[in-house]
């Protein structure tokens, strides 16, 4: 999975980077508490995360996808004892070796997965095809 905070510029520029920060580490948290044991959750880069879920089916990485889509939606985000506005994410996903046998050809279809879903409205999960 490779998740995209929706919008970041946006959190960046109304609230500061101190409140782009705090986004980012509270995402972090939010998914190294809710992946399985035997997965890696990171950063990626900028505001996006990879999310390695070993052994998964397509349908048990889309369905984890989704949850945390949810949670992220539905986490009430603080700065400076102020309420966050609303955060979602993006996510892509893309099963090895179906969608890719090497880490290059997985990773530029989790990207394109996750721009699609982007694409599609944002605060949604696409799958690589």
């Amino acid at each position: 999975m490779m998740l995209d905070v929706d919008d970041f510029k946006r959190f960046n520029d109304n609230f500061g980077h101190a409140a782009g920060d705090a986004i980012l580490r509270e995402l972090g948290n939010l998914l190294i508490e809710h992946v399985r044991e035997e997965d890696v959750a990171c950063r990626y880069g900028g505001d996006e995360f990879i999310i390695v879920l070993f052994g998964a089916s397509r349908e048990l990485a889309r369905k984890r996808a989704e949850r945390l889509c949810s949670l992220v939606r539905l986490a009430s985000l603080q700065f400076e004892g102020k309420s966050l506005e609303s955060v979602t994410v993006s996510v892509g996903v893309a099963i090895f070796p179906e969608d890719g046998d090497t880490s290059k050809a997985i990773l530029k279809a989790v990207d394109a997965a996750l721009y699609r879903a982007k694409n599609r409205g944002r605060g949604q999960v696409a799958m690589a095809d």
